[in-house]
């Protein structure tokens, strides 16, 4: 998975930089830490690597933790997702499910970025982590936040970004007017739960992609799509359910930015980990 992962980000690099170090060496050395669920700082010695792969002097931890802030960095991240993304198309209308996992810390943490929030049927302190996703091995859109922002406001921007067309389905929190307007400037039918079933939904207007949804909910063909929401679920078992997928948060992964390192780490992880099992990729 590390050498897969190495591989597209030299490719994507480009070497006019004169930093010592490569923004491509220094994701590999964060790739390597973070495969192995280890910190940085293990990842900075070089008696944790295969003597094979040590062909120089390796990057100090006050240089990886200074470059690792970097927006040069964040950017090539973001190439590597966008390259492995690539690698599985899906034609014609997609069916996406919205959704977040919460990624709480130890309650004594003194991490100034986690707040306290919601977190499977509890309270914790935290951050969680928003999907909206489909059957390819990356989330279509995805947002780190702390456990206190409402679920809402990061799915209303990640439904107005989407790319295609096709429906989006949510469990009952997502039943909500601007939602359903948010997916339908992207071309998409959000398909929700009702808040609250069997009552009447008053007198006040109500967004025409919101009435359009629940009215499809009470058709077969709509109660067949809607069971696939459980998809969302399938893809955080199979970033969860591996070595080197995504588990708790260990405890020197803390502050936002260092935990959005992590997790885009972990996605990336996963996409190859998912596209190797599909046998779509083959590491070059």
């Amino acid at each position: 998975l590390w050498n897969a992962l190495c591989r597209i980000a030299e490719r994507l690099y480009n070497r006019s930089s004169r930093a010592c170090y490569g923004d491509d060496v220094i994701c590999g050395v964060l790739w390597w830490a973070v495969v192995h669920d280890r910190p940085v700082r293990w990842a900075c010695d070089a008696e944790n690597w295969p003597s094979a792969l040590v062909r120089r002097a390796l990057p100090s931890q006050p240089t990886m933790s200074r470059r690792l802030r970097t927006a040069e960095i964040a950017r090539l991240l973001d190439e590597v997702e966008r390259t492995l993304a690539a690698l599985y198309v899906v034609a014609g209308p997609r069916v996406l499910a919205v959704d977040g996992k919460a990624l709480p810390v130890g309650n004594p943490s003194k991490d100034r970025d986690a707040t306290w929030g919601p977190a499977s049927r509890s309270f914790a302190k935290g951050y969680k982590l928003h999907v909206v996703w489909g059957t390819e091995p990356l989330p279509v859109a995805w947002a780190l936040a702390p456990l206190n922002v409402s679920e809402r406001r990061i799915a209303a921007k990640l439904l107005a970004e989407l790319p295609g067309e096709g429906y989006v389905l949510g469990d009952k929190f997502f039943d909500a007017n601007h939602l359903y307007e948010a997916a339908a400037s992207s071309g998409y039918q959000l398909l929700a739960a009702q808040q609250q079933p069997g009552r009447a939904l008053g007198h006040r207007r109500h967004s025409p992609h919101r009435l359009r949804g629940l009215e499809l909910l009470n058709t077969t063909f709509g109660r067949r799509l809607y069971r696939q929401r459980c998809r969302v679920e399938h893809q955080f078992a199979k970033l969860n359910n591996f070595i080197g997928g995504l588990g708790p948060l260990p405890f020197w992964v803390r502050r936002f930015h260092r935990v959005k390192l992590w997790v885009h780490s972990k996605l990336l992880i996963n996409a190859v980990h998912q596209l190797t099992i599909k046998k779509r990729f083959a590491g070059g």
